[in-house]
């Protein structure tokens, strides 16, 4: 009776609220949106809590799509992000819980079933579709990345723009589908897999969280190492045996890959990476120059008996011309020669990409996936539809209007911009230039590698 009673009052809470936050998004409208337009509505209610980095807080949330329940019930939720929580449109990421407080699974807005989600917040990114446009494309040629819905998020009864509902990475058999690895597995072939390693910032490295690479970073200039974090399993839950396991396989892959037979196609770095995977990767960074590509978010699986392959990609808001410093902004430079560029970075590239690109194998592969991309999913006409579905999407449903006169950032600068329009129509007309000139420059530059 005690949790049917909270159900009620969280209900009624949530009915209370709802006609005057249909009212108030209608004054930021300008004019009421016919509810079969409008976007996913969350709404979460926090009770007077701050929420806080971290650890996740107790809330409620509701969701409506075109006036119909798609889900009630309990959460965790927290702040996430790294630069990103110095915008005051904070990122949060959330648990569906139920009485007890304990994680379960459900499926919101039609994605698969799971219970670690994330309302992402495009700020800096003014075309809100930075993230969606690359996570699409790379869908579409083949290669998994979360799956998102557009929202607006009214969060303890105060509208808070346009979110992006999007599943947290993870192992999961609809997400990251490798072997789950459990702690009595300790050799033989069980040792193998899964493992999920990332090259990503740490609070603090250390060997408890991580292992380095041996091999320092070319062109650095202040004695940087490449650090890999354990994710999967997790630092406290992984075993001696399957650390040294994946710390051995990392040292045998980039020694393979230094030697002077890397090339080898039994012996060198083909034997311990799904080379197809890094050619895919590859592409989608170089596609939108991602001035975080290759050094931060980037995602490493490890399945049983398969070897290491990388991906899904990962956080490209300063994508596509979104950056004013290390050349994140020019549509004719090598993403991947980050380095040279940025050699004081603290967060460098490891070698590998360099050496991968003196392959005769690597280029030639590189060149045979990126014309087929071209001629298909990577076509000009097809990126450029996308995006006008998107904004096709927020306009309709008032969403565009209402997001940005909560936050009026259009005509104002917001780290890293490169580029400031003063509306919208202008931020999407500098990602189409952009990404015209950047398709003409790949398209040269990849064809003539020799």
């Amino acid at each position: 009776m005690k949790h049917t009673s909270f159900i009620l009052l969280l209900v009624l809470s949530f009915v209370s609220c709802l006609k005057l936050e249909q009212e108030e998004i209608a004054i930021i409208n300008e004019g009421e949106i016919p509810i079969e337009n409008k976007l996913p509505q969350v709404y979460i209610e926090t009770n007077g809590a701050a929420i806080p980095d971290e650890p996740k807080i107790k809330a409620e949330i509701l969701i409506e799509n075109k006036g119909e329940k798609n889900y009630e019930g309990l959460i965790g939720i927290e702040i996430r992000g790294q630069s990103s929580q110095m915008f005051p449109k904070k990122q949060y990421g959330f648990e569906t819980r139920n009485s007890d407080e304990d994680g379960i699974d459900v499926a919101l807005l039609d994605l698969p079933e799971e219970e670690d989600w994330i309302l992402h917040a495009p700020y800096s990114d003014k075309s809100l579709i930075r993230n969606a446009l690359i996570y699409d494309l790379s869908r579409d040629i083949g290669r998994y990345a979360s799956r998102l819905v557009f929202v607006e998020l009214i969060l303890n009864n105060s509208y808070d723009g346009l979110y992006i509902l999007m599943e947290k990475l993870k192992r999961d058999s609809h997400r990251i589908d490798i072997n789950k690895l459990k702690t009595d597995e300790n050799e033989g072939e069980d040792l193998t897999g899964g493992y999920i390693v990332k090259i990503d910032k740490e609070n603090d490295y250390n060997e408890v969280n991580s292992f380095s690479s041996a091999i320092a970073p070319p062109n650095s200039t202040s004695n940087q190492q490449i650090r890999f974090v354990y994710d999967t399993p997790k630092e406290d839950e992984i075993t001696e045996q399957q650390r040294e396991y994946i710390k051995s396989y990392f040292e045998s892959f980039e020694n393979a890959l230094l030697s002077e037979n890397f090339t080898d196609s039994e012996n060198g770095y083909l034997k311990y990476i799904d080379v197809e995977s890094f050619i895919d990767f590859f592409i989608l960074n170089e596609l939108s120059n991602n001035v975080d590509g290759y050094r931060l978010s980037t995602w490493l699986v490890k399945d049983k008996n398969k070897p290491l392959s990388i991906g899904p990609i990962w956080d490209f808001n300063l994508a596509f011309g979104n950056a004013n410093y290390c050349g994140g902004e020019q549509f004719d430079v090598w993403a991947y020669k980050f380095n040279q560029r940025c050699p004081d970075d603290f967060w460098q590239i490891p070698f590998w990409w360099e050496r991968f690109m003196e392959d005769a194998y690597f280029r030639s592969l590189l060149k045979e996936r990126w014309n087929e991309l071209r001629a298909n999913q990577f076509d000009k006409s097809t990126i450029f539809s996308k995006m006008d579905n998107y904004t096709s999407l927020f306009e309709s449903s008032g969403s565009l209007n209402a997001n940005f006169k909560r936050w009026p950032v259009l005509g104002e600068y917001v780290w890293p911009n490169k580029f400031v329009g003063n509306t919208y129509a202008q931020e999407i007309e500098y990602l189409k230039e952009w990404i015209s000139n950047r398709l003409l420059w790949l398209d040269a530059n990849i064809n003539n590698l020799n």
